[in-house]
């Protein structure tokens, strides 16, 4: 849902969605009316939060930016000259240190206090942190007044708050980690960008749910180009918007410690999906990486963990779209890919489609999720198996498998990112593998879906239904 038109920044695109944020934050002011309320507000870089926080300000309301860039003394006369224009100082008055500047905000002002991109005071003030645990502790029962603290570095944030030896450990009332937007969510966007149904998906195949790619879209004039034009203006071209997207973010998160983190993240992009895997593509031993991965999933939230719906052995992937992608088809060569060697263009054109399969997977779950079947459990199904001519043992997969709460019904979908797709032959294949998933066979009902770009012929077979991207897009729409 699009909860309203922006008007605060010209013509910016709406703000889309976050209906259930804006309800956490006018909570938290509510609450703050009575006592000192602290939250955080964490998320990956480009997810929305600073958008997010200005459509909950009012204009009584204070916004600092944490600029790591600056020194502190620079920092605090910048914040002060905030105080001075909102009337919270005099012109006569001065500030000449944090201590002070924290005393006269818990004594003056009265609403919604921003820090955005908190952790940067690491790099600018550390002793910020205590200073603040002082004022924080000594005003607990502080009327009128929500503190935000955001930050992009969901790592350093984690740290800052849930960190015992931290001065802000147990200083927060309540925490937001600010997710990406779904592909209906997302669609809205591309609707204003003027992009038809299917170069959507391909778009959200890239940026996933982070808004702030669709405004760099608009900011480059790119409403209703092509997929491939898109990809040529943000990835291509010399001196491309995006070149050094992903490692501007990384660097942010890891700081000195990159290499291996951006090691993991490439054998993982490039299909090695279990520790075993990725180890043997790195030439290391498993227990070599357990630390780093374990903070690759936990800490710095750009892996995830997926398990097979019917339980079984888990894989990795990397959890922010535009970081799969620069992974799988520019950091192995990322000398080529700074000269903008042609034979790394082409393949990277040539392999697209094969990527963009995979990642359909995710708009046609989401598709099925707002259908409202009564599915208890949907996700992606692999499992091993022995075949019977060769004695060979090998590995069944199935894009999606949804099982119903009663467990009496299953369905088992394919995905093909292809148009004249051939239905029977698709079927008589997800029959196959549907034989070899192990949960209440014999007893179950067994439904079959199909999603293509287009069908050869839309058959008609009992159990069996088939989705276009015509029939995707009606159901989006709804």
């Amino acid at each position: 849902m699009i909860s309203r038109l922006h008007s605060k920044r010209g013509n910016e695109m709406r703000f889309i969605n976050r209906k259930e944020e804006m309800k956490f934050l006018k909570e938290a002011k509510k609450l703050s009316k009575n006592k000192l309320f602290t939250v955080s507000i964490a998320g990956l870089r480009r997810v929305g939060k600073t958008r997010l926080i200005l459509e909950s300000l009012s204009k009584e309301d204070i916004y600092f930016f944490v600029n790591k860039d600056k020194q502190s003394e620079s920092l605090l006369k910048e914040y002060v000259e905030i105080l001075k224009n909102r009337k919270i100082l005099t012109e006569f008055e001065t500030i000449r240190n944090w201590d002070g500047f924290f005393k006269v905000l818990f004594e003056r002002f009265k609403g919604i206090l921003t820090f955005d991109e908190f952790q940067n005071f690491m790099f600018v003030e550390k002793s910020v942190y205590g200073t603040l645990q002082k004022y924080i502790d000594l005003n607990e029962n502080r009327k009128d007044l929500l503190i935000i603290f955001s930050g992009s570095t969901v790592g350093l944030i984690k740290k800052l708050f849930s960190g015992s030896k931290e001065p802000l450990y147990g200083r927060l009332k309540r925490k937001l980690s600010l997710k990406p937007l779904s592909f209906r969510d997302a669609l809205k966007m591309c609707r204003e960008l003027r992009f038809d149904f299917e170069s959507s998906i391909k778009v959200y195949s890239i940026f996933g749910g982070f808004p702030k790619y669709y405004v760099t879209m608009e900011d480059e004039n790119l409403q209703g180009e092509s997929f491939e034009k898109i990809l040529e203006k943000l990835f291509f071209v010399d001196n491309a918007i995006l070149e050094d997207e992903a490692s501007q973010i990384l660097s942010l998160e890891f700081g000195k410690r990159s290499g291996i983190y951006y090691d993991i993240l490439a054998s993982i992009s490039q299909g090695n999906t279990k520790i075993s895997e990725v180890a043997s593509s790195l030439g290391k031993k498993e227990t070599a990486l357990t630390r780093q991965i374990g903070e690759l999933i936990k800490y710095f939230e750009l892996v995830k963990i997926e398990k097979p719906v019917t339980d079984g052995k888990s894989m990795f992937l990397i959890n922010h779209p535009l970081l799969n992608f620069w992974f799988r088809f520019f950091y192995k060569e990322i000398s080529s890919y700074k000269r903008r060697e042609s034979w790394l263009i082409d393949k990277t054109k040539n392999d697209i489609n094969a990527y963009l399969g995979r990642r359909f997977e995710i708009v046609c779950s989401e598709f099925l999720e707002l259908q409202n079947l009564g599915y208890e459990k949907m996700g992606k199904w692999w499992g091993a198996y022995r075949d019977m001519q060769s004695n060979e043992r090998k590995v069944a997969e199935i894009d999606i498998v949804a099982i119903d709460r009663n467990k009496k019904e299953t369905l088992f979908c394919e995905c093909k990112w292809q148009d004249n797709v051939n239905a029977e032959k698709i079927l008589a294949e997800l029959k196959e593998k549907a034989k070899y998933v192990q949960w209440n066979n014999g007893k179950r009902t067994e439904y079959f879906a199909i999603f293509a770009k287009s069908f050869k012929e839309k058959i008609k077979e009992p159990n069996l239904i088939l989705f276009d991207l015509k029939d995707m897009e009606r159901g989006f729409n709804e």
